[in-house]
């Protein structure tokens, strides 16, 4: 059964490298998104107060998929060893988003390559969740840049380091928390109460793994030809001192990385929310940064499934 983990993590990182998230293909993550959606409103009716309401969402996604996940791949594995492998590799492929990372952010320099700030503002649209209909060109390249640094955790360093904590559950269970905080973890009149819990769970989830991406970016910058000192000094000098660090800290390590400035106002649902500053603008904010930033986001996931590859072979050899 060891050598079958060690499978199923190698074999899920390379079918998520190979294919994406093929939109033809069912996936557990969509399925979260429906139960959730399906969920608030039920809540919603029947629960007054919306703080619990939220809470208790929170509670009955992660807690069902955790639970759900590990029946699946217990009553898989009952019936036989290949349909069980099955089970774990498609669950674990499915929380892992180094390839559709790189498709959607490379969707808008594609754009800006054509000179299409239109197109641009649509596909950039479609990745983050400020306001982006009159974005300037910068302001679109900064938006993917800080996109891609965001996500390398929420996408790719924390369903790792859940899966190799705790296995794959554990970072279906993830995924769950993070669909949860992407839906109703917003500052908005309407989620502001009912999806407090979630935002904070996600903090709490990706408190550990966003602090390793201030690590692990630096050494991604180096192995992909930037900056390992701009990265590794950003990181702790910028990183830290915002009120969200779980997103700041990789986006002022990619910043570091590529010689750039992030940070500034955004806008969202029309009002302008400022953000702090963070890098040094060594560099104009030009479309070839995106394709830079998801270079450094590949060598990131490489050297995050890698450490912890090893450091799982050497913990199984040491409990042997």
């Amino acid at each position: 059964m060891r050598e079958q983990t060690l499978s199923v993590l190698i074999t899920a990182y390379g079918l998520d490298l190979v294919f994406g998230d093929p939109r033809w293909m069912p996936h557990p993550v969509r399925w979260m998104g429906h139960a959730i959606d399906l969920g608030e409103r039920w809540l919603r009716r029947w629960i007054s107060w919306e703080y619990a309401a939220g809470g208790l969402l929170v509670v009955a996604i992660v807690g069902g998929c955790f639970v759900l996940s590990s029946a699946v791949i217990r009553s898989c594995y009952s019936f036989s060893r290949p349909m069980g492998f099955v089970a774990s590799t498609f669950l674990l492929f499915a929380c892992i988003s180094t390839r559709d990372l790189d498709v959607e952010s490379r969707e808008v320099f594609k754009a800006l390559r054509k000179n299409d700030l239109p197109l641009a503002r649509i596909k950039v649209g479609m990745i983050v969740g400020r306001d982006t209909e009159k974005l300037t060109e910068p302001e679109i390249v900064r938006a993917a840049i800080e996109c891609v640094a965001e996500n390398t955790v929420d996408g790719i360093i924390s369903p790792l380091f859940f899966v190799f904590l705790g296995g794959v559950p554990w970072a279906v269970a993830y995924r769950a928390v993070n669909t949860l905080d992407a839906m109703i973890g917003h500052r908005t009149e309407r989620y502001i109460r009912f999806g407090r819990i979630a935002a904070k769970v996600d903090d709490w989830a990706n408190f550990i793994p966003a602090r390793l991406s201030g690590m692990l970016f630096p050494l991604a910058a180096g192995l992909a030809g930037f900056s390992f000192a701009g990265s590794w000094h950003t990181a702790w000098r910028d990183g830290l001192r915002t009120a969200h660090p779980n997103s700041s800290v990789p986006e002022a390590a990619m910043a570091g990385a590529l010689g750039i400035q992030v940070g500034g106002m955004n806008s969202y649902k029309g009002m302008p929310v400022p953000t702090p500053l963070m890098g040094t603008p060594l560099r104009p904010l030009e479309p070839r940064l995106i394709t830079e930033s998801i270079r450094v986001m590949y060598a990131c996931s490489f050297i995050t499934f890698l450490a912890g590859l090893i450091l799982k072979m050497a913990y199984m050899r040491l409990s042997l």
